[in-house]
């Protein structure tokens, strides 16, 4: 793809969504450390300067795209939840319903919970104040619609809905990378199975701890 330049608001919204359809294609086939802009402005068919004309930095192409990835996860979220969680049982069993089902829909999206992993290290360090900004109002927007949701189900997490959902979502990005480990690792635990505890499966060791912490947070007695 090459582009001529560009001209209107238009052809400027274009080239964005280019942009950021390209590192989100490019998500589904590496890790986020292994998206360079280098090769996003290859892809796109822009020299690298183009593409800093549109974003500061290849941090804040993925930041942006991480905004539009939990988006989409949340509308799914909200499909998974009306279809599995019965608002008429005891208290315990909709908070595993709804364990089961967050941890599911976390462990599905892998490009999610690699994202959320780098935020804090990575995604946040090459930014301007400005794309942080925009990033961290767009994010407690959909953090806040995140409780919202989970208080249909769960109306007795209150206030510490917020909370619950934005460490759930921590908790997965800093659980994704142990189940995936690289070829090195994978290799060890072959070699000495013993060693493979420690290769944890994302699925059942993220609904554990969201269960436990989700029982934890709600109110006692």
């Amino acid at each position: 793809m090459t582009f001529h330049r560009a001209r209107s608001e238009e052809q400027r919204e274009i080239r964005r969504r280019a942009i950021l359809d390209t590192a989100a294609a490019m998500l589904d086939e590496m890790p986020v450390a292994d998206v360079s802009l280098n090769e996003l402005s290859r892809r796109v068919g822009l020299a690298k300067s183009n593409v800093l004309r549109y974003f500061d930095s290849r941090e804040g192409v993925l930041l942006e795209l991480m905004n539009s990835v939990v988006q989409d996860w949340l509308a799914e979220l909200t499909v998974d939840l009306a279809s599995e969680v019965d608002a008429g049982l005891p208290l315990e069993v909709r908070a595993e319903q709804l364990s089961a089902v967050l941890a599911r829909s976390l462990a599905g999206n892998r490009v999610l919970c690699d994202l959320v992993g780098a935020q804090g290290g990575v995604l946040e360090r090459n930014v301007t104040v400005e794309a942080v900004l925009r990033h961290k109002r767009v994010a407690l927007t959909r953090l806040t619609a995140t409780a919202d949701l989970l208080r249909r189900y769960l109306p007795e997490l209150g206030a510490a809905a917020e909370t619950f959902c934005f460490q759930a979502m921590v908790l997965a990005g800093a659980l994704a990378p142990y189940s995936s480990p690289p070829p090195g690792v994978r290799a060890a635990y072959e070699a000495e199975p013993a060693l493979a505890v420690l290769h944890l499966e994302l699925h059942d060791s993220l609904q554990l701890a969201i269960t436990t912490m989700l029982l934890g947070a709600l109110p006692r007695g």
